[in-house]
């Protein structure tokens, strides 16, 4: 059995001459809120549709629960709540009147769960507006309810936050990061807002022009931001092993045969750089840097970031 609740091999959307995914292996952990970050147009919502059976992809697999999405479609789907795009709802009808709907439609058994859902999004129940006075962050919360309406054990959310109001950001940042710390919900969610993953996800995949990028947690992100003094020398080999005899850290990360990053800022840089001259070492470049997720999105996607 796979320890991943989403994982993707190689997965491949093409439309023509043009690939909107291109060999997409994602890895989303049981229990966790999983990040695909990306820019408008990156392959983000290509991608989700291809997990939930709405278009098939042109190539590579999709096991979900262990289990490939193309033989196990019913039973894999029906434990899976999804908001893909605009949620679909009646606009003459209350938002627990749609819900019922929604709710007999599936065949959901608990008679509280119309209730229940609204509850966790913070809507009221059986009140008399309709979804066409509901404000865009109305909306949205109502799609997320109507998301897990079912109770099911994992979320793909697409862009659940894109539009909403400094304060709605942080009422469906909140009750998203309950289910899944209260829960155990495992959740995929997309965005282009990279702010607003550093505050969400446990583990981020960064996806540009159809290609994942990077993917890790993100205290490994947080690692590759944070402050850290890059050097420049003709071996790093040799200069991280003077570093764990002498100077006792194996704090540092080498990114290739030239250049090294220090996160151990408290060691004196000049003891450092004097120790590895003594030892045959040239160091041509020493300066410290503070990186943000901001300059590390720039980086490993080659171009301008998000917001």
């Amino acid at each position: 059995m796979s320890d991943f609740v989403i994982e993707t091999n190689n997965l491949t959307k093409q439309y023509g001459e043009q690939k909107s995914v291109a060999n997409l292996s994602i890895h989303v952990k049981k229990g966790r809120i999983y990040g695909l970050l990306g820019r408008n147009g990156a392959g983000k919502t290509t991608t989700m549709k291809m997990l939930l059976g709405l278009t098939s992809p042109t190539s590579g697999e999709v096991r979900i629960f262990g289990k490939s999405i193309c033989t196990n479609e019913k039973k894999v789907l029906s434990r899976i709540g999804n908001l893909i795009e605009s949620p679909g709802f009646y606009p003459n009808l209350t938002g627990t009147e749609n819900l019922k709907i929604m709710a007999r439609l599936r065949g959901v058994p608990n008679p509280n769960a119309v209730k229940n859902a609204l509850a966790v999004v913070g809507l009221p129940y059986m009140d008399k507006k309709l979804f066409s006075q509901y404000s865009l962050g109305m909306k949205q919360r109502l799609g997320i309810a109507n998301a897990i309406l079912h109770d099911p054990e994992l979320l793909i959310l697409d862009e659940p936050v894109n539009g909403l109001d400094p304060i709605g950001i942080v009422e469906v940042r909140d009750f998203i990061k309950r289910l899944s710390a209260e829960q155990g919900k495992t959740i995929l969610i997309s965005s282009h807002i990279l702010s607003e993953m550093a505050l969400l996800a446990d583990d981020i995949g960064i996806i540009d022009h159809g290609v994942l990028l990077e993917e890790e947690g993100l205290e490994e992100l947080e690692k590759k931001n944070s402050r850290y003094v890059h050097f420049i020398v003709t071996d790093t080999s040799q200069a991280s092993r003077i570093l764990e005899a002498d100077f006792h850290t194996s704090n540092f990360h080498i990114d290739d045969d030239r250049n090294l990053r220090l996160y151990d800022t408290e060691i004196d840089v000049a003891a450092i750089t004097r120790k590895w001259i003594e030892s045959g070492l040239n160091v041509s470049e020493a300066h410290t840097q503070n990186d943000t997720l901001e300059d590390y999105f720039k980086q490993v996607t080659g171009g301008e970031g998000i917001a």
